[in-house]
């Protein structure tokens, strides 16, 4: 580790630096005329500017190399050029007017490349798009994207889930580093708030090439919020209110910008009741708070850019159970769960003459602590009056009497570390080489254990390049990783709950090929085939309990081995200024595939599951229309249909996986009017079919619909902006169970009617 950092210290002295200044002006193909507030990013330095009056933009303190440029303008097509510093003359950029809709920047990916010019398939999606759909949570709101569902338990609760892998199949990126909170239990929630995020973005497959183990099933990589342009200052607060549980969100945030540093706070709290399902019953305990704090300070250079941010998350959520006490209390019960996160990243970006250096570096600490029930008497007070003072005396007392020890108390501990070196461009190829590696240990202080005390390290190095032709683009790379798992016995050898230590290390080779071919400027195709691989977690290799969250007693297997697959991904895209159509197709093979089995066996009142492997298959894809007539630029007709099957190799269905669905949108951007702006107004209908293709100890779930609209817009008061929205949710109260609820279990419907009413002030 000492060598690494120490290579990296002398790359960074020894290379020379050149500083120039690059000036261009961006005009309308048609007629010929400024195109003002385009905006001008160049991707490598994550640099952006808007042009003026004139259509001009310039940049200053460029270092000497070849360089994409990205101009995108709302009503016309999105360009990328290659620009090589210094430059002799200024630029000169055109733009085609088109009806299609502005492209934004991948950075998921190692390239920063547009959609359209990407290899690999990315759904993308910003936080005001998500917001509009009235989701709780940002779990919720991610299930508006082709492909990804969530695990819930509640409304406090929620995994994502891509193509039916969730859990530790699917990676999470935050602040640019990767994002540890004991995501293996499957009532451990994403623990991000959306506050402060401004854009998700999800990578569908095995992207182990970039992001090493635990992104066998995808990565969802959580873009944070940018800082205020250069020698400008933005205050804005906000308020959301929510009436299915009574819950308020408040936000609030400042940031500004000079020529070198940036600096930005956000903070945000939110509390809700218990939710009310369809049929009018609020389901006890599933009540929680959270609060957000996010800050931000940004250095800028020459030819150094940093960027050093903290997350704080704190929450309280219950754990439901039934439907018992009604109240609309936010006073959480027990059992219950009180989860700290904090995360601290600082990302290193390095310039030298046609090449750079990206170091982002991460530390993370998970402070998990469980409440278990003592608060069985509360229900012999059950009342049908939600706000009776009884049941508010009752909730009280419990709190009084069994609220000091915590059960579990689990801290994580995660040191991570990420470096790439992009080589100078040798004629159309670029090519990247990086490591990344984690430091991780686990500690228990409770009188109970999930897991063990442990320590994981990972190390892991790659290199990919991508080759551009006009029409063509590969891209293809090589990784190598190794993970040792080294764990602490607990308990007494021959007696119950016995977990021998472990000691373990597992390797694995991956690599992906890609390959995005344009038949002409509005048909394209994208075929990638990469491999992944997950090596078993410590819950995986050494459960030996009951886990009350779950309600089973769940008992590992230190002989597992890694889970490994291969996907063959096909994605067809046509576009033109009146729709889009596109098709993805998806076939996953996963060797050693790991899952809980029922033995029959009843410990402890828990049923007793054990971790068993077997290869496994995954098949399915999605599919979308979206219409946008000319000249009726502001009417918006979409589609989306999702489907997964996932089967053992001995013919039975896996668990968890997602229903078929269809969403149909009706949307209209009705843009600037009079003394309105942004205006805009959807009806939505998500149809989930019927699931019949269960495990065998998982029961069939009916099909249902789901009605959503919402509508907003914003005006000005002198140099004041106003936000207004107004969002409904299953606003015909249907009372369902979702496939994927925890919930389902006990027979809990899910939320039913919840409108949500926001406003937004920035000054």
């Amino acid at each position: 580790m000492k060598n690494i950092f120490l290579l990296l210290f002398i790359a960074v002295t020894t290379f020379s630096y050149g500083q120039n200044s690059l000036n261009g002006q961006v005009k309308d193909e048609s007629t010929n005329q400024p195109v003002v507030g385009a905006t001008v990013y160049i991707s490598k330095l994550d640099i952006g500017t808007i042009t003026d009056l004139d259509g001009e933009f310039s940049f200053q303190g460029i270092s000497n190399g070849t360089y994409n440029l990205l101009v995108s303008s709302l009503g016309y097509s999105s360009r990328t050029r290659s620009i090589v510093v210094p430059s002799k003359e200024a630029l000169e950029i055109i733009l085609s007017p088109s009806a299609i809709e502005m492209e934004e920047i991948i950075i998921s990916t190692p390239f920063h490349q547009l959609q359209s010019e990407n290899v690999m398939k990315v759904e993308r999606a910003t936080l005001e798009e998500i917001s509009r759909t009235g989701a709780i949570n940002l779990a919720e709101g991610l299930t508006q994207i082709a492909g990804v569902e969530s695990i819930t338990t509640g409304t406090g609760i929620g995994k994502p889930v891509i193509r039916g892998l969730s859990s530790n199949r699917v990676l999470v990126y935050t602040q640019g580093v990767r994002f540890e909170n004991q995501q293996f239990g499957d009532e451990h929630g994403l623990g991000i708030s959306d506050s402060g995020v401004e854009s998700v973005e999800v990578i569908k497959g095995p992207a182990s090439l970039l992001y090493g183990s635990d992104a066998l099933g995808g990565v969802l990589y959580l873009n944070p919020e940018r800082y205020a342009p250069v020698r400008t200052s933005q205050l804005d607060a906000g308020f959301t209110y929510n009436t299915n549980t009574e819950g308020i969100r408040t936000n609030a945030g400042f940031k500004a910008s000079s020529n070198k540093l940036k600096f930005l706070l956000r903070g945000n709290y939110e509390v809700h009741s218990d939710y009310k399902t369809g049929n009018e019953q609020r389901v006890t305990n599933s009540r929680f708070d959270e609060w957000d704090l996010k800050t931000g300070v940004g250095f800028r250079s020459g030819d150094y850019h940093g960027d050093l941010r903290y997350n704080l998350n704190a929450s309280k959520t219950g754990i439901p159970e039934e439907i018992g006490l009604q109240s609309t209390s936010k006073d959480v019960l027990e059992p219950y769960q009180q989860v700290q996160n904090h995360v601290l990243s600082l990302d290193n970006k390095f310039y030298f003459d046609n090449s750079s250096l990206d170091v982002k570096l991460g530390y993370l600490f998970n402070d998990r602590k469980e409440f278990e029930d003592h608060h069985e008497h509360e229900h012999e007070h059950e009342t049908d009056h939600e706000h009776g003072e009884e049941e508010e005396h009752d909730e009280e007392e419990v709190h009084e009497e069994h609220g000091e020890e915590a059960a579990l108390d689990t801290h994580l501990e995660t040191i991570n570390y990420d470096a790439k070196y992009h080589f100078p461009r040798m004629g159309d190829f670029e090519t990247i080489v990086g490591v990344q590696g984690m430091f991780q240990n686990n500690k228990n202080f409770g009188e109970e254990i999930l897991i063990p005390d442990a320590s994981i390290r990972d190390f892991g190095i790659l290199a990919t390049t991508h080759y551009h032709l006009d029409n063509l683009d590969i891209q293809a790379g090589i990784r190598y990783d190794n993970r040792s798992i080294d764990s602490e016995s607990f308990g007494e050898t021959g007696h119950e709950g016995f977990i021998p230590a472990v000691d373990r290390k597992f390797n694995s080779f991956n690599g992906a090929f890609g390959v995005k071919y344009d038949f002409s400027p509005a048909f394209v195709t994208r075929i990638n085939l990469a491999t992944g691989f997950r090596a078993p977690n410590l819950a995986e290799l050494t459960s030996n309990g009951s886990h009350h969250g779950t309600n089973r007693y769940e008992i590992g297997n230190a002989s597992l081995k890694n889970e490994q697959n291969y996907q063959l991904d096909l994605a067809l895209e046509y576009r033109n200024e009146h729709f889009e159509v596109f098709t993805n197709a998806f076939y996953n093979n996963i060797s050693n595939y790991i899952y809980l089995n029922p033995t029959g066996e009843i410990i402890d009142d828990n049923n007793v599951f054990e971790y068993v492997q077997n290869n496994a298959e995954m098949y399915g894809g999605e599919a979308g229309l979206h219409i946008h007539p000319h000249p009726l630029d502001w009417l918006h007709i979409e589609s989306t249909y999702e489907l997964v099957i996932g089967k053992q190799e001995n013919g039975n269905y896996l668990p968890l996986i997602p229903a078929q669905s269809i969403l149909n949108t009706l949307r209209f951007e009705l843009g600037d009017q009079k003394w309105l702006s942004e205006s805009y107004s959807f009806i939505s209908l998500k149809s989930i079919f019927e699931q019949n293709r269960t495990s065998i100890f998982e029961t069939e779930t009916a099909g249902y619909s789901l009605l959503s609209a919402g509508f907003g817009t914003s005006f000005s008061i002198d140099t004041t902006e106003v936000q207004l929205r107004v969002s409904g949710k299953n606003l015909l109260n249907e009372t369902y169970i979702s496939h994927l609820s925890r919930l389902k279990t006990d027979e809990i419907p899910n939320m039913g009617r919840n409108v949500s009413l926001g406003v937004k002030v920035i000054l």
